[in-house]
């Protein structure tokens, strides 16, 4: 006969197994929206590529070193990117003022716009699995995950 104690432990551990599970649904649903988004912008190019673009929208014009720490990719991968970005008239690069050895890449007004058209397609379909919750639904959802992520930013899930 199980005492209180192992009931909680186990009540315990099904609740983990669920939000695990509801994480890993919200994680892959994340991931596949951002390839259909990826393919808005443009279906040429491979997702990772858009990742990039949604960096330098977010974050501005960066070295590909920076790029490359960013989005979590290796240097070469970043570098073919780029070039194919640049080819296709969504990224520039320019001689860095600080150091004249460096190259700053950043979006062209043509890469700004596509992405942000692409962003919008997104934020749509997000929007519209939230549009049906109350305010106080949505306040909760956004201090827990603002808890969960503050709590969780030192280290990687």
């Amino acid at each position: 006969m199980e005492n209180n104690n192992e009931k909680q432990i186990s009540a315990r551990t099904q609740l983990e197994l669920s939000l695990g599970e509801q994480l890993n649904a919200l994680i892959s649903a994340s991931h596949a929206l951002n390839v259909r988004t990826a393919a808005l912008f443009d279906s040429t190019l491979q997702p990772a590529a858009f990742l990039i673009v949604r960096w330098l929208l977010s974050y501005g014009p960066a070295t590909a070193t920076t790029l490359a720490e960013s989005t979590a990719m290796d240097r070469s991968s970043v570098s073919r990117l780029v070039a194919q970005l640049k080819q296709l008239g969504y990224v520039q690069s320019e001689t860095s003022p600080e150091d004249r050895r460096g190259v700053i890449i950043s979006l062209t007004e043509a890469g700004r716009e596509k992405a942000s058209n692409a962003i919008k397609e997104k934020e749509k379909e997000f929007y519209k699995r939230i549009s049906t919750w109350e305010n106080s639904d949505l306040e909760t959802f956004i201090d827990l995950l603002r808890s969960f992520n503050v709590n969780g930013s030192s280290s990687s899930l």
